[in-house]
């Protein structure tokens, strides 16, 4: 059997379900050497960027090829196929169509007296988008990141992806350029957060950075969140799948395949009530994984960190599920609408045999930056939301003053804050 093998009614099964699920956490901080790339960025700028993008990723570039031209763009932009064109240009109409129903609109309370209670929200101004540009160089994430921050408002979007010279995914220069991008930039990894974060000559310092990348582009990111806003820390992705006797093991196996071959980190774990089908998945795997060109990543992440999980009863099982929190959640079962009630934890959920994962990465609508690593259990997906401030409106009558000041003075007295008291004892007293 290529997966791991649990069954969920022994005694023991939550201690190794845990053990299993930490060993990906593994990742090593990357803090130490990260601090000392953003120190250098933040002394030296454009310099610095130059030295470690050679370093790092051996690309020699200039003070004045940091940047993508718009010469350039247009040469890149006119190489792409049409018919990947026309891919991208139907996933950018159908997420923004869903993001657009995300909209949140302000409200005001008047109370009784008088005193008027609101929300506004403004969007962030400027937003840095990292892409990235090694084993994983994806359009589709430019237009997840891209797209909720544009319905948001915001005006000024800056990308950077690591380009040799000026090779790059031409689907990812026309995504930007469809999204209305302002710059785009030529470098990667550490350094190209710490430039978002804190500017350079070249780059623009922005507001908040969100955007997939390895340990030290994620490390970076931590390290510079409180100075700029980040959209989550994010691991390697995972897919559940819970599906019982009438799914087809060969669909299974696709789906489990199809988040294998992302990285070897990666997770696929398939829980059922049917060790047949768990059997029959596991054969299916082989013969699928021989006709994949990534087959030494989709091998080493199903070997290393798949797992199939047999429980007899649905109640074990959503227990199951929710334990896990995965990112990506597969209910590939006939009564989906029924056991949907006691999922609580998970990123995106998909529902039915014709919902596979890879249908939510692309084009579905909803967007595919997910929380990883059990967060689900405390966090959301990527919307409109995380790139809108909320501000609080406050206007109290001096009727609410009058009848509402009495308890604040008592409140704030309560806490030895006499200064607070006394800023409401002053507007009480008579002219």
């Amino acid at each position: 059997m290529i997966l791991k093998h649990l069954n969920g009614n022994q005694n023991n099964f939550e201690k190794k379900l845990q053990l299993i699920l930490n060993q990906r956490k593994f990742i090593q901080s990357k803090a130490h050497i990260v601090k000392k790339i953003i120190r250098g960025v933040k002394r030296n700028g454009d310099k610095a960027l130059i030295q470690y993008e050679k370093k790092f990723s051996k690309n020699e570039i200039n003070k004045t090829s940091i940047k993508f031209s718009k010469k350039e763009i247009n040469k890149i932009e006119k190489s792409i196929n049409l018919k990947l064109k026309r891919s991208i240009d139907i996933a950018y109409d159908r997420i923004k169509k869903f993001h657009e129903k995300q909209k949140i609109l302000p409200f005001k309370l008047i109370d009784k007296y008088k005193n008027e209670l609101s929300y506004i929200y403004s969007p962030i101004d400027k937003v840095g988008v990292y892409v990235p540009g090694g084993t994983a160089s994806y359009p589709s994430t430019v237009l997840m990141n891209c797209i909720p921050a544009i319905v948001a408002g915001v005006k000024n979007i800056f990308l950077t992806t690591p380009a040799l010279g000026t090779k790059v995914n031409p689907a990812i220069i026309y995504a930007a350029k469809k999204c209305g991008v302002k710059e785009i930039y030529k470098t990667g990894g550490a350094h190209s957060i710490a430039a978002l974060a804190y500017g350079t000559k070249t780059f623009k310092k922005v507001d908040k950075i969100v955007g997939p990348g390895n340990a030290f582009v994620t490390a970076a990111k931590k390290e510079v969140y409180g100075d700029v806003g980040i959209d989550m820390i994010a691991g390697p992705s995972e897919v559940s799948i819970v599906a019982d006797r009438h799914a087809n093991a060969d669909w299974i196996a696709a789906d489990l395949i199809a988040q294998a071959e992302h990285d070897t980190y990666s997770q696929s774990i398939l829980i059922s009530n049917n060790l047949n089908l768990i059997k029959k998945v596991n054969i299916s795997l082989k013969k699928q994984l021989n006709k994949l060109p990534k087959v030494k990543i989709a091998t080493s992440s199903l070997k290393n960190y798949g797992l199939s999980i047999y429980a007899n009863k649905m109640n074990k099982i959503l227990n199951i599920v929710n334990e896990i929190a995965p990112e990506h959640l597969e209910l590939y079962v006939e009564n989906y609408r029924k056991i949907l009630k006691g999922i609580k934890n998970a990123g995106s959920i998909f529902l039915g045999k014709y919902s596979p994962e890879a249908m939510g990465d692309y084009l579905a609508g909803p967007n595919h930056v997910l929380p990883t690593s059990g967060s689900a259990k405390f966090s959301s997906g990527l919307s409109v939301n995380d790139f809108l401030k909320r501000h609080s409106l406050i206007k109290i009558t001096k009727t609410g003053i009058e009848r509402l000041g009495s308890s604040v003075i008592n409140l704030a007295m309560h806490e030895n804050l006499d200064g607070h008291a006394n800023s409401v004892k002053i507007r009480l007293k008579k002219d």
